[in-house]
């Protein structure tokens, strides 16, 4: 198995078929470790008590076995804390929806102190580096199709027994979120007028506001933008909240990528976004001048996704 995390080690973000041995070749040592788990039915497998999360020791394996634990989860959101870790971890997301896995997008966050594991996508014999052992940089998220593979986790050689511990959080996305997935795979990039009249619509907030100061984080490598909101279309989870004046109108706090290079502005802007990992993610954000062209031509022409107030 060593080998094999080596290989994508040295090659991260890439798939690589193994190296040929000379003489008979031997069996793919992922399918060694594998290969016990399924002939045991499952019997080591460990599963949390509500589904969505899932703690648990290396500890209770014998230190000269290389065990595999079989983890299943089945929520759209939670969380994999492995303390002390040995051998490695194949985590089974099955969520209980009906839209098919080609439809769903992974993603995943590093706890901030997470070591003594690498984290893969596997598929077939497979693995693709994810998140390297000790890699737990602050707002770092890694997202994939659930078609493309599922999640294998593997300890990495110690010299002592001290306390490690390897976990993240997961969610899944449904991928017609165009608007969504923006936030994750490209959050610098303007949106298309198209993606914004999404946005307004499927957002977890979208609201008409001005920044009143950016607050730069170079150790998370995020921004956090302070909003005072002067008209809130929608909002999940009470983002913006009534400012103590009692004027009308709404503060609130949004977060993005720091090398998107936010500053404050004047006049007002759309702001849109979603939840993820419990912060409020911003999404597309145009002028607001500019969404009402938008919005005004797709009314003339039939398009709007949904009705929004422009007074």
């Amino acid at each position: 198995m060593r080998g094999a995390a080596r290989a994508a080690w040295g090659r991260a973000g890439q798939l690589w078929p193994r190296p040929p041995a000379p003489g008979p070749p031997p069996p793919p040592l992922l399918l060694l470790l594998l290969l016990p788990a399924v002939l045991l039915g499952g019997a080591g497998a460990q599963y949390s008590s509500d589904l969505c999360s899932w703690k648990g020791s290396g500890l209770t394996h014998e230190t000269h076995r290389k065990e595999v634990e079989q983890v299943y989860l089945r929520c759209v959101a939670g969380a994999v804390e492995w303390m002390y870790p040995t051998g490695a971890l194949i985590v089974n997301l099955r969520p209980n929806t009906f839209s098919p896995a080609r439809h769903l997008t992974v993603c995943i966050k590093p706890f901030r102190d997470s070591s003594g594991a690498n984290i893969y996508l596997e598929k077939t014999g497979e693995l693709r580096l994810l998140v390297p052992d000790g890699d737990g940089r602050p707002g770092r998220v890694q997202c994939f199709g659930l078609e493309q593979g599922g999640l294998f986790v593997e300890a990495t050689p110690q010299q002592d027994i001290g306390r490690r511990t390897t976990g993240f959080q997961y969610e899944l996305i449904r991928r017609h979120r165009a608007s969504d997935l923006h936030e994750l795979s490209a959050p610098c990039r303007p949106c298309s007028d198209t993606e914004v009249l999404l946005a307004v619509c499927t957002s977890d907030f979208a609201v008409r506001g001005s920044i009143q100061e950016v607050t730069h984080e170079p150790e998370r490598q995020d921004s956090a933008i302070h909003l005072r909101v002067s008209r809130l279309y929608r909002q999940k989870s009470r983002v913006f909240e009534p400012v103590p004046e009692g004027d009308g109108h709404w503060q609130g706090r949004v977060r993005t990528l720091l090398e998107c290079g936010v500053r404050p502005g004047h006049g007002d802007f759309l702001f849109t976004g979603h939840m993820h990992f419990g912060e409020a993610r911003l999404g597309c954000a145009p002028r607001f001048k500019d969404f009402q062209r938008m919005y005004r031509d797709a009314q003339e022409r039939g398009l709007n996704p949904c009705e929004v107030g422009m007074d």
